[in-house]
């Protein structure tokens, strides 16, 4: 009988829809203009982030000197402005022209566009904001991501609280009324095609590689949640090593 890891296991990995071509033709500048808040719904929904980046950014007092960073689906680099300047800022993300131009590229050590590329490295801290829900392979990224933390590290996730309806509420009535009136086009095409994981299946794939995640809402609780941060710690290494051995 298939257990309910199993299960949750075998969804992955996913096929992200394909995008229609109106759509395509506007990604990178809608993409741009959300992540830098150049719209009054984005601007908006910047402002309400900030409880992610500061969530994820939360253990920073009691980091000692030293310890080495790595950010999973960096963007634009919006979430160094809440990190303290440190030793090693390293990050993972495929889009390179999101943060070519960032003023806070001088602040990264080393650029990657996928975890596989990292050789010989550990990391005291792997963070990732807003990204998980983009993922496609996500089991094979946390797994990875267990393995680089180093003794004691911590894996440190926000997300949006995709799959519940107070977020569908939140981005219908702000940004999909913005997007339909800049492009007259509907906004949840484009999100079915980005967040391909919910909130719930995030959470899932978190508590399969770790031991200990907590977890803290934006919200009353994760049903009626806006946001979630994840703390994850004492990752289970032979589960992950079994799992990247078996993909």
């Amino acid at each position: 009988m298939v257990n309910a890891e199993e299960k949750l296991l075998s969804r992955f990995p996913k096929q992200r829809p394909e995008l229609p071509g109106a759509y395509r033709a506007i990604y990178v500048e809608h993409y741009r203009r959300n992540r830098e808040g150049g719209s009054p719904a984005s601007s908006l929904a910047r402002r309400m982030e900030m409880w992610m980046h500061r969530k994820v950014a939360g253990d920073l007092p009691r980091m000692r000197h030293g310890y080495s960073t790595l950010e999973i689906g960096s963007g634009n680099l919006n979430h160094l402005e809440y990190e303290l300047p440190s030793n090693r800022y390293d990050i993972v993300e495929p889009f390179v022209e999101l943060y070519e131009n960032s003023p806070n590229r001088s602040r990264v050590q080393n650029f990657y566009r996928d975890l596989k590329e990292i050789r010989d490295r550990q990391f005291d801290r792997i963070v990732s904001i807003a990204a998980f829900e983009h993922l496609c392979d996500l089991p094979s990224v946390v797994a990875k991501s267990a393995l680089l933390l180093a003794p004691g590290g911590e894996l440190r996730v926000a997300v949006p609280s995709e799959g519940t309806i107070l977020w569908k509420l939140g981005w219908t009535f702000t940004t999909g009324i913005e997007f339909r009136l800049r492009h007259g086009l509907d906004y949840g095409v484009l999100m079915r095609q980005e967040h391909v994981n919910t909130a719930k299946e995030i959470a899932g794939i978190l508590n399969i590689f770790f031991r200990n995640t907590r977890r803290t809402v934006f919200g009353i609780c994760a049903p009626l949640s806006f946001y979630q941060f994840f703390q994850c710690a004492d990752p289970d290494t032979g589960r992950c090593e079994r799992y990247l051995l078996m993909r």
